[in-house]
């Protein structure tokens, strides 16, 4: 993987194992537009941990990531809660505990060396988003493993000097393509922010002209969250 991908016409995405509208965005390219889904690059992207901070620095790369503001997550787990349900998703929200997003990011890149990447994706979100598991707990991301018949071991893939090197360049590869958020799409130069922007993505990437909808469920069904919502999360 080069680290400049600027220079490249083909088509890809930014994707985080954490964010819930990565996982919105995934689903309706799994289920709406499977043929985009699988010829475009997939790029993981997360919180660099301390280690990955201080070589990012030193490399001249700072990336746009900041703590959240307690306001924003709390609209985050609404809204989160409010998309799932508008699409008849059952979502559970998972408690992280002790954060450290390489551990699933970096097995991400391992299952992928062994042909295996959207697979261990699609039951890492499932993990996630339908079970409330910690993806940051080695023996969750173990288990995904054994589902798909792969060793356990690539749970310790955080550990590995030559995965974390794969690692750097897909950070450092989000720098130079300006991504500052995710799901974060480009074909091109031509970049599209957001899961509502899955569509405008797809007609760039197929050569037709954008509809101009979004793929937000804007005419879905009220939705009333319950009034203890931001405690029972």
């Amino acid at each position: 993987m080069t680290t400049d991908h600027r220079r490249k016409k083909h088509a890809r995405w930014y994707f985080s194992l954490r964010s819930p509208y990565s996982w919105f965005a995934y689903r309706d390219l799994t289920e709406k537009y499977p043929d985009v889904l699988e010829q475009i690059e997939w790029i993981p992207y997360w919180e660099p941990d301390e280690e990955y901070t201080r070589l990012l620095a030193e490399a001249g790369v700072t990336l746009p990531v900041m703590p959240m503001h307690r306001s924003k997550n709390f609209y985050i787990l609404r809204d989160a809660r409010r998309w799932a349900y508008a699409r008849g998703w059952q979502v559970t929200w998972p408690v992280d505990r002790a954060p450290h997003w390489e551990v699933s990011h970096l097995a991400y890149l391992a299952a992928e060396e062994q042909g295996l990447g959207p697979e261990f994706v699609d039951l890492a979100y499932r993990a996630r988003w339908s079970r409330g598991l910690d993806l940051a707990e080695r023996g969750t991301i173990a288990g995904i493993a054994s589902e798909l018949g792969l060793d356990p071991s690539i749970a310790d893939a955080v550990d590995d000097p030559v995965i974390r090197k794969r690692g750097m360049e897909c950070l450092v590869a989000a720098y130079h393509d300006d991504a500052f958020g995710v799901p974060f799409f480009l074909r091109g130069r031509e970049a599209f922010w957001g899961a509502e922007r899955v569509g405008a993505f797809v007609a760039a990437v197929r050569g037709e002209a954008w509809d101009g909808l979004s793929d937000a469920p804007f005419h879905a069904p009220p939705f009333t969250a319950a009034p203890d919502d931001r405690h029972t999360a």
